[in-house]
């Protein structure tokens, strides 16, 4: 609302100069795409865009073209909708596009790019990038962090069924972010928060959110850069900044306090090893305070966010589907027997959560418009010239229902995926809620295993059902962005817990 009203008062100033000035200009073989303003180009229609991929989406459809471009003040933007080019931006000319663009908030909040989420494409990333697979995300480190994630699924468990007994609704949103910022928290952090630190905690997630999805007009018109401090943009974001530093701060400190009990090395969390690694300089890269903490940021947002977001999107999905509903507890029960509980080795034996998951992904994505890229070197798209400096989307939301890959794409239909090829990894471009290339997400296994025992512990367990007089049909999809695109309205549920029906 900030941004229409200054530029409803800085328009006419800027018309004026551009009618004053004669500008020779040269037309370039560039996609198509809506007409754009002097000096903003399209950057008031992106900004008040609502649901971004399906505004993108349509103007994908209105122009009967899988890539667009538009301007963004004085940076060049190209849209890709289409799995043919979305292989070629991150796989067959993944060198070229594997660049993020640089903003204020981004260089503010990962002091200076030290962190691999956010970061432009550099030697130190790369070194970057492999550091933190061979030491925070290998399968051996996320294998270590099993009794974690079976403990606070136990705990999720245990707390519905009180609720349960009475037949009392719960809110799942509510219940889906505990579990994953406790995860995150004893996983990253080594400890468990009660409800008080925790609405600190997600009061950082929230207020990141926010920011990051806010214009400063000095990333796109650097001369109206003043704005941003006019309307006070700049002054929140330092305050933001600060509120996180903060809290990173005091987890480091807590890890160094001597009195700190010391863990065994299968007991260790990841700010454990951040912190051996920098006091050993055994790290390739430098690791010093600030990139420890950069680092923090990816795993607490990226991981807390997705997770949730994920989860109930895939609990949304089912309990509008209830015959899907059904079928998939019935595998689940059928295969686990009366063990009383879905642990990470039964996960393999059950194709058909894996078909529901992916399916969830496929229809609502918790980032549908993945993370910005931006190229680096001149090249070759659908026979259109792209220049260096070009800000990319690929729209995976418009891939992933795309009536040319996909029967019925509107349909939540999980029995596409049983005996089916694809995956999630990022080598079916047809389907990249995790993206692919050199910047496909880092916690990807991480995130799946955390989705897929969850919801198959939630589904094992209890039978649910609807508040009375509320139908399936009627439960709203409706979306809200933030760190991922989640359901706006909470998912409210009664549970009933297995056989006491």
């Amino acid at each position: 609302m900030i941004l229409v009203l200054s530029l409803s008062i800085f328009l006419p100033i800027i018309f004026i100069y551009f009618l004053g000035k004669t500008r020779k200009t040269t037309k370039s073989n560039l996609p198509p795409g809506p007409p754009r303003l002097p000096l903003i180009g399209n950057l008031h229609q992106v900004a008040t865009a609502g649901d971004l991929h399906f505004y993108l989406w349509r103007l994908s459809k209105k122009y009967n073209s899988p890539i667009l471009h538009m301007k963004l003040g004085s940076r060049p933007l190209i849209v890709v909708s289409s799995a043919k080019l979305a292989k070629e931006v991150m796989e067959t000319q993944d060198l070229a596009f594997c660049s993020r663009p640089k903003s204020t908030v981004m260089q503010k909040l990962t002091y200076q790019y030290s962190d691999i989420a956010f970061s432009p494409f550099s030697d130190n990333w790369r070194e970057m990038r492999k550091f933190i697979t061979i030491h925070l995300l290998s399968a051996k480190k996320v294998q270590s962090f099993r009794p974690i994630r079976e403990d606070e699924v136990s705990l999720m468990i245990a707390n519905i069924s009180k609720s349960a007994s009475s037949h009392q609704v719960v809110n799942l949103s509510e219940m889906a972010t505990a579990i994953s910022c406790s995860l995150v928290c004893r996983i990253a952090f080594g400890k468990r928060y009660n409800n008080h630190e925790m609405r600190r905690f997600n009061n950082l997630i929230d207020e990141f959110g926010a920011i990051s999805l806010k214009f400063f007009v000095s990333d796109y018109v650097p001369a109206l850069g003043w704005v941003d401090k006019l309307v006070g943009s700049t002054k929140r974001l330092h305050r933001i900044f600060e509120n996180h530093d903060s809290f990173y701060q005091e987890l480091i400190d807590e890890h160094l306090d001597p009195r700190r009990a010391k863990k065994k090395e299968e007991e260790k969390d990841i700010l454990d090893t951040l912190i051996k690694l920098k006091e050993d300089k055994s790290s390739p890269i430098d690791l010093n305070w600030n990139s420890i903490k950069a680092l923090l940021l990816n795993i607490f947002v990226g991981g807390a966010g997705t997770s949730a977001t994920s989860t109930i999107w895939a609990m949304t999905a089912l309990i509008k589907a209830p015959n899907v509903m059904k079928k998939l507890q019935a595998e689940i029960r059928n295969s686990i027997g009366k063990k009383g509980k879905v642990d990470e080795d039964d996960l393999p034996k059950l194709p058909y959560l894996k078909a529901v998951i992916m399916e969830s992904f496929r229809l609502t994505p918790s980032v549908p418009l993945l993370a910005q890229r931006e190229a680096i070197k001149k090249s070759i798209l659908d026979g259109y010239e792209i220049q260096p400096k070009t800000n990319v989307y690929v729209n995976t939301w418009a891939i992933s229902r795309d009536p040319k890959y996909w029967e019925n794409p509107d349909e939540f239909m999980p029995e596409r995926f049983l005996d089916s090829n694809i995956d999630l990894k990022g080598k079916d471009f047809i389907l990249t809620p995790f993206g692919s290339g050199r910047r496909i997400c880092p916690g990807m296994v991480m995130g799946l295993v955390n989705v897929e025992l969850i919801v198959a512990n939630l589904l094992y367990s209890f039978d649910w059902e609807l508040p009375l007089g509320n139908r399936p049909e009627d439960v709203d999809t409706t979306s809200v962005s933030g760190v991922a695109v989640a359901k706006k309205n909470a998912l409210l549920l009664v549970p009933h817990k297995y056989g006491t029906v």
